[in-house]
């Protein structure tokens, strides 16, 4: 967070899984940069456009009319060059030749992790902006595309609800998160889930297959189940089977959302909370704030170090899981 020589140009990427809202962002970051007069790049293809030199201009113009398109104009790829020292060095020199002194990075932990490693040795100022639908980078209380993502996954479990109720059928339904349980946390909350498991709490198998027969016993034959993809009995498909083994007269289906929770148009919290840590992304690298992630808690702006960004981890509370059951019962 020290003080650097002034940055005059800014590059801006998108790295990792693509989320509702990034473009958002990259239209904040463009324009935010060209009100300051400082020359603006894009980098297609997140670190695989640094090294294979796919940097060009942006002005104003090229991020019009992009605020409510998913995915990312920029595009985001994985790059195996940039995991090693030479490749990193050629991503520097395609910077340098530019006169980029300033990288915003928007994307997950392991995109901080690599502009970590970059700015550390070739002394390029970075700013990471949490772009991911799994909620699962600790010092924000929102990450770019999680409000959409949630809000996909409750429009098609409300739609699974009705042919549940339609059939009397049990399902289990998946949701992305990969080892974070927010999408599901808050979607199956959203929908009325009687049962919701989640990679951070541990599963009670026997619990969870006692709960679905004493609603079975009660005529209570219209339940849903909400697992992450990352649940340690296999997702969806895993608990299913249990559930079969030990319920064999449960009509039960399974249903995995799978990337649809990714596309769309982002929703309107997605759009401002990108748009202002957009803003906030730029103003940190003339102000000399560097190698941050800008984040909202409490309604505040708030920078946490991108060493700390990538070694720590949301925690679920215990009093949301508290609310989970009581409002299953």
């Amino acid at each position: 967070m020290s003080k650097k020589t002034q940055v005059t140009k800014i590059g801006v990427l998108t790295s990792g899984g693509d989320a509702p809202g990034m473009n958002a962002a990259i239209r904040a970051v463009i324009r935010t940069g060209n009100y300051y007069g400082l020359e603006m790049f894009g980098v297609m293809r997140g670190y695989a456009g640094l090294v294979e030199d796919d940097i060009f201009p942006m002005d104003n113009r090229s991020v019009a009319n992009i605020i409510q398109r998913g995915g990312t104009i920029l595009k985001t790829a994985r790059c195996k060059e940039f995991y090693e020292y030479e490749g990193r060095k050629i991503a520097y020199e395609n910077l340098k030749k530019r006169g980029i002194n300033g990288l915003v990075v928007i994307g997950g932990d392991g995109s901080f992790n690599g502009a970590q490693k970059f700015s550390n040795e070739f002394d390029i100022p970075c700013i990471g902006l949490p772009g991911t639908i799994d909620k699962d980078i600790a010092g924000t209380d929102f990450t770019i595309g999680f409000d959409t993502a949630v809000n996909t996954a409750i429009e098609a479990i409300d739609k699974i609800r009705d042919t549940m109720d339609a059939h009397d059928r049990l399902f289990i339904v998946e949701v992305m998160g990969r080892d974070a349980g927010y999408i599901a946390l808050h979607s199956g909350v959203g929908t009325g889930a009687e049962n919701i498991l989640i990679p951070e709490a541990e599963t009670d198998m026997d619990q969870l297959v006692a709960s679905l027969y004493e609603k079975e016993k009660r005529k209570k034959l219209v339940n849903l189940v909400v697992v992450t993809e990352g649940d340690k009995y296999g997702g969806a498909s895993g608990v299913a089977k249990i559930v079969k083994e030990k319920i064999p007269q449960a009509d039960v289906r399974v249903c995995i959302l799978g990337h649809i929770q990714r596309g769309g148009a982002p929703s309107s919290l997605d759009r401002f909370i990108a748009s202002r840590m957009g803003y906030h992304a730029v103003e940190c690298l003339l102000n000399g704030t560097h190698n941050v992630m800008v984040g909202i808690v409490n309604n505040h702006m708030h920078y946490t170090p991108l060493n700390k960004a990538i070694k720590a981890k949301q925690k679920i509370s215990e009093d949301w899981m508290k609310i989970v059951k009581v409002l299953a019962s």
